[in-house]
């Protein structure tokens, strides 16, 4: 079977190794990939996996790639091919193509239709507001005392939300967004939600339409300094499982969550196949929505593959074809860590082209993988390209043993300006 994979992050290198795995794959293309993903074998014939120079957001150029290699599925990683309608482009010249389409992607491309359906289909989530104008949207602010989080509706490269704790703080984000433009056309229009209070974890829901199946619990590190400073990036590392939920508490958030969302689907005509990914704050009144995803979490994936035991290629393509039902999804009861190692500045401006060093050293530790997300191959060498650059993955048999190694592995890595946080898992260790 010959598949494309759009994307070039972290993300789409943990899809695209895990997708090598599979006996039935005979052909991978990544579009455009990176350093990592095209250094990638497939597992049954050796071959390599090639990334050719496509951009994910060329939407023509993907489908013309696809139709002349014949390709036999295409997998969708970033969320904003998805916003763009990708989906039912490829559907609509009958290529088969897995990820949700265009209304189905509103979910995570409108903040605000995401509230709205919530609202309207009674799913636990905060009190929010949907405003583009700042006098508003400071009243509505004030309502909750200036103890908000403030999002742009669109899409933001997981960095739109500012969180706020007093008026100041409210009034100066609202105005970033509607009148700086600080997050462009994304944050024209803003939903303001009540901050919620309580422990976050990330979820993932596989769907095919009908059903969904729920992945383990997993904990995001959002903020880029350690014990939870700094700025909002796309994620500084992440653990799989996470420890505040067992199997029976699991069980009923998915009853709270996930069944009125496929409720409120099929009610209002939407045909969800791809992965769902709410983000979930524990609070003392039980589970809230932060906000939903309409794709694999970045750098979620990057620990939840390793622990998959079902081939990802079987489960992708009985996602796309509306029979998950029957299709196993098996899981290793290891823990998994996974650190970003970032270029110096980010989220904010940052340099490219550093040379890395260590990486062989690294992913030649046992239970380790290096997954690669802003790199570059530069005079023979990788070189850093973007913000994340590396996302250094562990497992073991507690969570303990894989974030020891996870940081043995960060510590055989250098390159100018390397960041990272020091406190990835520790919430999960003192539980």
């Amino acid at each position: 079977m010959k598949v494309l994979l759009i994307g070039g992050g972290g993300r789409e290198h943990a899809l695209a190794w895990k997708l090598a795995q599979s006996p039935r794959l005979t052909h991978l293309w990544c579009a455009p990939g990176n350093a990592g993903m095209a250094a990638e074998r497939l597992g049954g014939s050796g071959k390599a996996v090639e990334c050719v120079p496509l951009s994910a957001e060329d939407l023509p150029g993907l489908l013309d790639f696809a139709r002349h290699q014949g390709a036999d599925l295409t997998v969708v990683g970033p969320d904003n091919p998805l916003g763009m309608g990708i989906v039912d482009l490829f559907q609509k010249a009958g290529l088969r193509i897995w990820g949700p389409n265009r209304q189905a992607a509103q979910f995570e491309a409108s903040k605000a239709f995401s509230q709205a359906f919530m609202d309207r289909h009674g799913i636990p989530t905060a009190r929010s507001g949907v405003f583009t104008a700042m006098g508003e949207a400071s009243r509505f602010a004030s309502s909750l005392g200036g103890r908000c989080a403030v999002k742009a509706d669109g899409l933001a490269l997981g960095k739109g939300v500012l969180i706020c704790r007093d008026m100041a703080q409210a009034d100066d984000a609202i105005d970033q967004m509607l009148n700086q433009g600080a997050f462009g056309e994304a944050g024209r229009q803003i939903v303001i939600q009540e901050l919620l209070e309580g422990i976050e974890v990330s979820l993932h829901a596989l769907c095919d339409g009908r059903t969904a199946r729920l992945f383990p619990t997993s904990q995001d590190h959002k903020r880029a300094l350690d014990d939870d400073r700094g700025p909002n990036t796309g994620g500084m590392g992440t653990y799989s499982p996470a420890p505040f939920l067992n199997q029976a508490e699991l069980i009923a958030v998915s009853r709270r969550i996930i069944d009125p969302w496929l409720a409120g689907c099929a009610a209002d005509g939407i045909d969800f196949r791809g992965m769902l990914y709410p983000g979930i704050m524990l609070t003392r009144e039980g589970p809230k929505v932060l906000e939903f995803n309409a794709r694999f979490g970045d750098p979620e994936t990057q620990v939840y593959l390793p622990r998959l035991k079902s081939d990802l290629l079987d489960l992708l393509e009985a996602s796309a074809e509306g029979r998950l039902t029957d299709t196993p999804l098996e899981w290793s009861s290891r823990a998994c860590v996974c650190v970003v190692l970032a270029s110096g500045g980010y989220p904010g401006k940052y340099a490219r082209g550093a040379a890395i060093h260590g990486l062989d050293e690294a992913d030649g530790l046992p239970d380790v993988k290096v997954f690669h997300a802003g790199t570059a191959i530069a005079g023979g060498k990788v070189v850093t390209s973007g913000g994340r650059v590396l996302g250094v993955t562990a497992w073991a048999d507690d969570l303990q043993g894989a974030r020891d190694r996870a940081y043995a592995a960060v510590e055989r890595i250098r390159f100018e300006g390397m960041q990272y946080r020091r406190d990835i898992a520790a919430r999960g260790l003192r539980v």
